[in-house]
């Protein structure tokens, strides 16, 4: 059983053609075929069944594939490993990130980072919404090393550590009865129409949380994906809401949101780094880590 047939196994069952497969390898399409024959013969059963023209995984395929995923992660960080042994200030290390951090946080940590180590080589990936309190997907099947996330997250085999709290504020629109207040309690807000992002979202759920320990359930009137809609929305007078002090920065829009300190106890977010505690990390990714870790508040700025 070499690599070369493994890798071969690996990119049929991710959808590639043998003829694909044997093209980017620069061998012949039987000879793809021949390999893959002989690693079900010797695993002893089918691994591929053809359906139409295209190769599927049968059942055993799909578990013997996650193992080989994992078996070939592995060897492929055993390679990087001893390049980096030998040029311990070079690297590759994958970050994934939300959205709300991508314009602030993100950009302040990789320019600092890249003065500390400049010869290893930061991969970006914006992570998707998913449940809260969760890690994504992306870290969960070890396409990302290292995931910045706006919240607390947990689960098996998750590590998390706590980098910075950033302030919430309550956004309203210029001219609103509360736009020249210092800092306002939340329940002044009671009453009014919220603009809020749409479930999942641990930013929603928190907001949620903060109305009702003010006393109160919001009028929730535009529900959208992103905080940037979220400020432009209430930049144009649509409703009032709860953002984040430092980012997104308000979209363009007819007008400007102004932000409100706010005095109740919760009004902050956590934001921190997950790791997977079994997944033995190469050195840059290390770096980074302790990096982020021991210099959590690069570029510090107000709203």
């Amino acid at each position: 059983m070499d690599t070369e047939t493994l890798r071969w196994f690996q990119h049929v069952a991710d959808g590639m053609t043998v003829t694909e497969v044997a093209e980017t390898y620069a061998v012949s399409q039987p000879g793809v075929s021949r390999a893959l024959a002989r690693l079900e013969e010797e695993l002893g059963t089918p691994l591929l069944r053809r359906s139409g023209r295209v190769l599927r995984l049968t059942h055993a395929g799909a578990e013997f594939k996650a193992h080989v995923d994992s078996v070939m992660a592995e060897l492929d960080d055993g390679v990087a490993a001893i390049a980096q042994l030998l040029d311990p200030g070079s690297g590759i290390v994958t970050l994934g990130y939300p959205l709300s951090l991508g314009t602030w946080l993100v950009p302040d940590l990789l320019s600092a980072f890249r003065r500390h180590r400049p010869g290893v080589r930061v991969r970006l990936q914006r992570t998707s919404i998913g449940d809260s309190g969760s890690i994504s997907r992306l870290l969960s099947t070890r396409a990302i090393d290292l995931e910045l996330t706006a919240e607390r997250v947990s689960g098996e085999g998750v590590r998390w550590q706590r980098i910075r709290l950033e302030p919430l504020v309550l956004a309203v629109p210029a001219g609103h009865r509360l736009a020249g207040a210092e800092a306002v309690d939340l329940a002044q807000a009671a009453g009014e129409e919220f603009v809020m992002r749409r479930a999942p979202s641990g930013m929603r759920s928190h907001v949620l949380r903060l109305c009702e320990s003010a006393g109160f359930e919001p009028d929730i009137v535009y529900e959208v994906d992103d905080l940037p809609t979220v400020r432009a929305l209430v930049a144009a007078g649509l409703g009032v809401a709860v953002v984040p002090a430092r980012d997104p920065h308000p979209a363009p829009g007819p007008g400007s949101a102004a932000l409100i300190p706010l005095r109740d106890p919760d009004a902050h977010r956590e934001i921190g780094l997950a790791w997977l505690t079994e997944r033995r990390l190469l050195p840059a990714a290390r770096d980074l880590r302790r990096f982020i870790l021991t210099n959590p508040t690069p570029g510090d700025r107000t709203p």
